[in-house]
């Protein structure tokens, strides 16, 4: 179980039946909005054969600062919210969705929280979405990850005037995820803000096909 604060925390459920779905769906939500809020996004752009898993954040935020902030100023609820990420995906491999059958979507603090978990643990995911959002830590933050990701097709959409997420941040996501073997497409939307939009919907649903 994950430390304090996240540890223990309820796992909404939803999409098909887990012992029947061809495919596992893990959702995280942004600062001060719930797991529930992310099924609104998972009906959009989900498959009806993925089981949908929703994470709910201690007082509605993974971590406390700005994700550009020193990481120790973010602690302990960084390693705890990075912990019950990971900790449901092990989870969920033991009810029989190995990681090629895992998706990973969030937005904005949940973005950033999928990609920093995704790039400590790299594999072979189904799909990594990140919605406005991009790693963790501050300009110079070392890249180093071990692992590879083996062909996973990643997603990344942001604004380029996004007032929490620098474009910057997004591309250099971008190219750490290529260097590590994702499939990266990356796409800078002009003056769209801080939100999700119908291309970002139509892209993600083309790449949710978990199926074995």
């Amino acid at each position: 179980m994950a430390p304090a604060p996240h540890g223990g925390r309820p796992v909404l459920q939803g999409g098909a039946p887990a012992a029947s779905a061809g495919g596992a769906l893990i959702l995280l939500h942004g600062r001060g909005a719930t797991a529930e809020s992310m099924f609104e996004l998972a009906a959009a752009v989900s498959p009806p054969e993925l089981a949908w898993f929703a994470p709910s954040a201690a007082r509605k935020t993974w971590y406390p600062q700005s994700f550009l902030e020193p990481m120790e100023r973010n602690e302990p609820a960084l390693s705890s919210a990075l912990a019950a990420v990971y900790g449901l995906i092990e989870t969920l491999g033991v009810a029989g969705f190995p990681p090629e059958r895992i998706a990973l979507l969030g937005f904005s603090q949940g973005a950033c929280l999928t990609l920093e978990c995704a790039a400590r643990h790299a594999r072979r995911f189904g799909a990594l979405i990140g919605l406005s959002g991009g790693l963790i830590g501050p300009p110079g933050t070392p890249r180093s990850y071990p692992g590879s990701f083996s062909g996973t097709p990643v997603f990344l959409g942001c604004s380029d005037i996004d007032f929490h997420i620098p474009v910057e941040r997004v591309h250099e996501t971008a190219a750490t995820f290529t260097q590590m073997g994702a499939a990266v497409t990356e796409r800078i939307y002009p003056g769209m803000g801080h939100t999700v939009n119908d291309d970002e919907v139509r892209t993600v649903r083309g790449m949710l096909d978990l199926t074995p």
